[in-house]
């Protein structure tokens, strides 16, 4: 474990955030990074030694923009980060599918369920570092990559709304069950992380527990140029 992020950044009051989870679907983990290590990961999207591909969103009907999923070994930072939140993580994780009736559990530390992954084919890393320019943007989606899925992922904002751009918000829907699809505009300031599900999470209805469906997006930017990191914490086949 490196100590490129002080643990106290991820010390939070995580059942306040699962209770955030758990109602609205989404949750903020407000000064995750700070600007300097915001300022350094955004200044890495150029380099091409740390990335293992390289996305033009348009090229395959994403949307507009592009990313870059990083290479093993991870960078210090983005290991670290996707080692320490996972923990808490798991266990909001397990809650749900034993919620949902599900009997997949996840083992309490993150290179446990990594190994899982690989032991399968899903080897590929899967953080990623997204940039934005002026008109682009992030269709909703879901981020999957094969049979083994933590069902919660983290999404890191680099850049500095209204200072680096305008536009670009963190948007979710969700799609319930015989109703209207819900969204969520989740406000972010340079640094803050916000937590939500990959595919779906429990909802406490009046006749039981139900599944809600969810994907993500971001908003056309307006202005300027907006980078993102995003913590996906199973790996890719």
């Amino acid at each position: 474990m490196t100590d490129a992020l002080p643990v106290s950044r991820v010390q939070r009051d995580w059942p306040a955030i699962a209770k955030e989870l758990d109602t609205h679907g989404a949750a903020i983990l407000s000064g995750l990074l700070r600007p300097e290590d915001c300022a350094k990961l955004a200044a890495t999207y150029p380099e091409s030694g740390s990335f293992r591909s390289h996305i033009i969103m348009s090229r395959h009907g994403f949307g507009r923009g592009e990313y870059k999923y990083f290479a093993y070994p991870l960078p210090d930072l983005v290991a670290t980060l996707r080692a320490s939140l996972y923990p808490a993580l798991a266990g909001i994780a397990n809650r749900w599918n034993e919620a949902l009736g599900e009997a997949t559990r996840f083992p309490d530390e993150h290179a446990a369920f990594i190994e899982r992954c690989h032991k399968t084919g899903q080897k590929r890393p899967t953080p990623l570092l997204l940039q934005y320019g002026e008109g682009d943007y992030n269709c909703l989606h879901q981020d999957i990559y094969g049979a083994h899925v933590f069902p919660l992922q983290v999404a890191i904002l680099l850049s500095e709304p209204g200072r680096d751009f305008t536009g670009g918000e963190f948007v979710l829907t969700e799609q319930r069950p015989r109703m209207q699809s819900r969204a969520e505009v989740v406000p972010l300031r340079q640094g803050d992380g916000v937590v939500f599900p990959v595919h779906h999470r429990p909802v406490q209805g009046t006749r039981g527990v139900y599944r809600v469906n969810l994907r993500h997006g971001v908003s056309r930017l307006r202005s300027g140029r907006r980078h993102t990191l995003g913590i996906i914490f199973h790996d890719a086949e």
